[in-house]
């Protein structure tokens, strides 16, 4: 196998949602009441709705930019690359990288759909979050039909609520749902609580998928304000792991055998000695603790259950018979500072072309589609049409333009030390004050 022979599925992308995401779903008053993108006097772009201000509009959205900008925080939509909010631009940027299909979280709304569990009318919450599914799967994954997995959101503070809405998505296609990785940061109960009995049945009912995405619930933690940012970003990884670890002693795993729990942006070097440590932790406690793990291993369970994305990560694929080839997908991250654009192709092929072409096809996009039964990639296209080569050619025949271009955005220090966690915080403080000044003044 060669690099262009590829096939390319990333399972962690994201959408920075446009200001029409409402405009084809909805009328009438649901339309007007639904979440807005807003401009401000400065010309500013910010998400409000019922009364709650996200004042980025595209987090971390820097793709397209020169490095030494990747610290600008985007503040309009005309700073972020289209790919960012236009379906037919995103399908041109990943061409370009050589991606055949893609699993987008959305941005503004949040990754499990923060901006609707924190609205205080539920019942209006709830008509538009199937809006936004309806969107993200007829006006996104649909305009090109196995290009992208889509992924639903559920309004979890609702237990029949959400039973419904997962039965309603699988009928129209779903067959992912993002999930909060630790629902007490929303005032729910955690995972190990009785309410979720009904939900976990109904998305191992349906055959589902859950994708819990890092920074969703469980924070990434940083040793203090004055440390460098660089520090905070090398370790977030790996504060994946005590999500992991938390679902991991899940009673549906042991309920549910074909249960799937698929983990956005903790990447895979970390998993063997996660696995390891609880093999160990079960083995030296398991006579006090009442564990469930008494006759299986908690990592037997691990390679049974879980899935791990990574973006780069040599060390972990040296080691994939101890993660479980079986367990791993690519990822890019489109449009954040990690991401691998435009020459994730080519990036990835450094990192597996010693591997044999089985494993290469496993981790490329067989995987992918198993977890998330995207059987619909190869029922639209023949691999030689969607393939790194052919989507590369594709991309310079239209002549995509990858040149990294200058853009505004708010800067976290113009200082000339090292930027730290603190003057990033601060930075997103700083936002948020002003947009809920300016809503007091409204």
């Amino acid at each position: 196998m060669q690099k262009d022979d590829m096939v390319v599925i990333s399972t962690d992308d994201h959408i920075c949602e446009p200001p029409t995401l409402f405009d084809n779903q909805l009328s009438g008053e649901l339309l007007a009441s639904a979440p807005k993108l807003k401009v401000d006097g400065e010309g500013k772009n910010f998400w409000e709705y019922q009364g709650y201000i996200r004042p980025s509009v595209g987090l971390n959205a820097v793709v397209g930019r020169p490095f030494e900008e990747y610290g600008m925080e985007p503040t309009s939509l005309d700073q972020l690359r289209d790919g960012c909010y236009d379906v037919h631009a995103r399908i041109d940027d990943m061409d370009v990288n050589g991606i055949a299909a893609s699993m987008c979280f959305g941005n503004s709304i949040g990754f499990d759909g923060q901006t609707f569990h924190k609205a205080p009318d539920k019942k209006l919450a709830l008509r538009h979050m199937q809006a936004y599914n309806d969107w993200h799967y007829d006006e996104w994954c649909m305009a090109y039909p196995g290009r992208f997995i889509p992924i639903g959101i559920l309004p979890t503070w609702d237990q029949q609520a959400t039973v419904d809405e997962v039965n309603r998505l699988a009928k129209k296609g779903f067959n992912v749902v993002s999930m909060n990785e630790n629902p007490t940061v929303q005032g729910l109960p955690s995972i190990h609580n009785d309410y979720w009995d009904p939900v976990f049945k109904a998305i191992t009912d349906n055959d589902m998928t859950i994708a819990c995405h890092i920074g969703s619930g469980n924070p990434a933690p940083h040793a203090s304000m004055e440390t460098p940012i660089e520090a905070w970003i090398s370790t977030m990884p790996m504060s994946v792991a005590q999500g992991v670890a938390d679902w991991l002693q899940l009673e549906e795993l042991h309920k549910y055998p074909n249960m799937r729990i698929i983990v956005a942006e903790g990447s895979i070097g970390w998993v063997p000695y996660l696995m390891e440590r609880a093999d160990f932790s079960n083995w030296r406690h398991k006579a006090w603790t009442r564990s469930r793990f008494q006759d299986v291993k908690p990592s037997e369970l691990m390679k049974r259950h879980f899935c791990h994305c990574f973006l780069w990560d040599p060390y972990g694929l040296k080691n994939l018979d101890e993660v479980g080839v079986e367990n791993v997908t690519y990822e890019v991250d489109y449009p954040h500072s990690d991401a691998l654009w435009p020459d994730a192709a080519e990036l990835l092929w450094e990192q597996v072309k010693d591997l044999s072409d089985e494993y290469i096809d496993m981790i490329t996009h067989q995987n992918a589609i198993k977890w998330l039964k995207h059987d619909s990639l190869f029922e639209n296209f023949k691999r030689e049409d969607i393939n790194v080569g052919a989507l590369h050619a594709k991309a310079a025949a239209k002549g995509v333009d990858t040149a990294p271009k200058s853009s505004g955005g708010s800067v976290p220090t113009n200082e000339t030390r090292p930027v730290t966690s603190g003057d990033v915080m601060e930075m997103f403080k700083a936002h948020a004050e002003k947009r809920a000044k300016e809503q007091e003044m409204a």
